[in-house]
Parts: C-alpha cells; structure tokens; sequence
C-alpha cells in the first residue's frame, strides 16, 4: 500500500544531550488510522513536531505526501492538519471565524460551504455563532479538529484526542474520527487510553526511550503476542500450590480463591485438559471457570518492561 509519510533515520538530540529520537524508520500508509503508543518522554510529541515541521531533526528525512518536510516546508505542511493536546485558540473568537480564519492562514481562499460541511461533520453548526469561551471542553476539543480540517489536508495528528473527555463523548470522537477515515484522510494518534488503540486503530506502533520497537497491524499483534488466562475459582481456599503441580504458567491469586493458568490459544499443546485432571487427583475442585484473552493494554505493558 502507498505510504503517505515517510520517515527515515530520524534523529533528534537536543542541546542538553537528551537523545529524543533514535534512529526512527517509518512509513504511515494512505487512508489509516495508525496509533502511536509509549509512556511519558518516550519521544510521541517530538517525532509529531518534527513530521509537523515544528521541531528540527538533528538528521534524517521526513517526507509528507511526496513532499520534503524541511526543504518544501509549505507544500508539506499544507498536507497536514494538527490537533494538539493543549487547546489553544482564540477564546473571544467565534466558532466560525476561528475555522475560516485558520483557512486563511493555509492560503486557501474562502470556502463558506466547506467550513459549514466540517462545522455539520463535528456537531458545531448550532455552535457556529457562540464564542470559543462559552464552550464546554469537548466542543472545545471539536473546535480544534475543524480548525485543523479547514484547510482540506490528507493527513491529521491528533495528539491525546480525547484527554479530558469523558467515556460518552469519547465515543463519539471515535466516530467522527473513522468517518473522517472514510473520507480520506489519514489519521495519526498518540493516546494513552490503551482501548482507543484497540478500539480504532488499523496499525499500532510503540516508542519507548527514543526508539520505534515495534510497527505491527493490530489484529497481528495481538494475535502473535496475546496470552489467554484460564481462571478457576475454587471452592475451597488454597494455602498454595501443591508442589507436584508447581508451573511457571501456573499461579494463585493473593485471596488463594483463584488459579489462574496462562498459556498460548495458538499453541497446540495448551496441556488444559492435563491440568484439570492432575487438579482433580489432589482433591481440588472448582465452581467455575472462564478464559480471558490478554488485552492490547497487557501487550503494551509487556513490551516496554522489556525495554526497561
């Protein structure tokens, strides 16, 4: 599939020496909705920045739709629309004049039909004649999607979308932001919510101290590194695990009211029906049992701890 950014042995030291971005190779395909994930100071905002022609790499080359990003600054940055997570705009503007100001500044000449069309798309056409400041977070938050929209470009960061919003609106975002997919334009997110990933993303990509540690398709990912958990809760508290059954796979939750066996859903051996059976020839029996499969959050977490 044709890559709409391309990013190339990206790197960035600042003048303190901290190593921001370490030698970072990646290329964001046309029409997807990629996640990038990491915990503070992994480097998410700085690769954004510097894609976003912010922030000046060190060395490197990032390309967006075809277009140098450091020698046809213009070009390239007229392809991208940027959301950052600190909402910043004119609090005693209108919603209108803030979206088609914000045009304007893109060089695009006035286009009433499409500033209206964006201002449907989010829920703020009964909102376009009320001031910035009369607005409630979320509506807020819109604001600075259709600003980032105005001028029509391919490509979209949204940085920590949904921080601060609540469960019902946030779904809502996720809406809009797949519809937005369907209309062709690429999405970018960093988030911290692990389910917004889960719930949305085509491709999932990890930083952590500087580095890109893994790019992977979601349903891939979560296929080669998701565990499923066999828990069994007894009905007669534990004081521990026989040893004859000792399991690194194979533990027992602090109340001792649970066992808990972890194993590979794809691995033909899982050894289940051997565990219940050696669970039973000592005397321990259940009341009821379910499984569970490792979640994107568990992956994740698993991931970086590997990198600490």
């Amino acid at each position: 599939m044709e890559s709409i950014i391309s990013v190339q042995g990206l790197m960035k030291t600042y003048a303190s020496g901290l190593h921001a971005l370490k030698n970072i190779n990646l290329e964001i395909r046309r029409g997807e909705i990629f996640a990038l994930l990491g915990p503070n100071g992994a480097g998410k905002t700085t690769l954004i920045s510097i894609i976003c022609g912010i922030v000046t790499p060190t060395s490197g080359k990032v390309l967006a739709n075809g277009h140098d990003i450091q020698r046809d600054y213009r070009s390239a940055r007229t392809e991208i629309g940027l959301v950052p997570q600190e909402l910043t705009t004119d609090a005693f503007e209108t919603v209108w004049a803030t979206v088609s100001f914000s045009r304007g500044l893109f060089g695009k000449a006035p286009n009433p039909a499409y500033v209206e069309k964006v201002l449907k798309d989010l829920s703020l056409w009964d909102k376009r004649d009320s001031k910035i400041m009369t607005l409630s977070g979320g509506m807020k938050r819109r604001v600075m999607i259709a600003k980032a929209l105005s001028h029509e470009p391919l490509i979209l960061f949204l940085d920590e979308p949904t921080a601060g919003v609540d469960v019902a609106l946030r779904r809502d975002m996720w809406e809009m932001v797949r519809k937005l997919r369907a209309s062709g334009v690429t999405i970018i997110l960093t988030t911290h919510y692990i389910e917004e990933a889960e719930e949305m993303a085509d491709r999932i990509g990890v930083i952590s101290k500087g580095e890109l540690i893994l790019v992977e398709e979601k349903t891939a990912l979560m296929t080669k590194l998701g565990k499923k958990q066999l828990t069994l809760n007894l009905h007669d508290k534990l004081g521990g695990i026989p040893p004859d059954l000792a399991d690194p796979r194979l533990t027992l939750s602090a109340a001792g009211t649970e066992l808990i066996y972890t194993f590979d859903s794809h691995d033909e051996r899982t050894d289940i029906p051997s565990l219940l059976k050696r669970l039973t020839d000592h005397g321990i029996t259940y009341k009821d049992l379910h499984t569970r499969q490792s979640s994107l959050e568990d992956i994740f977490v698993s991931l970086v701890k590997e990198r600490t």
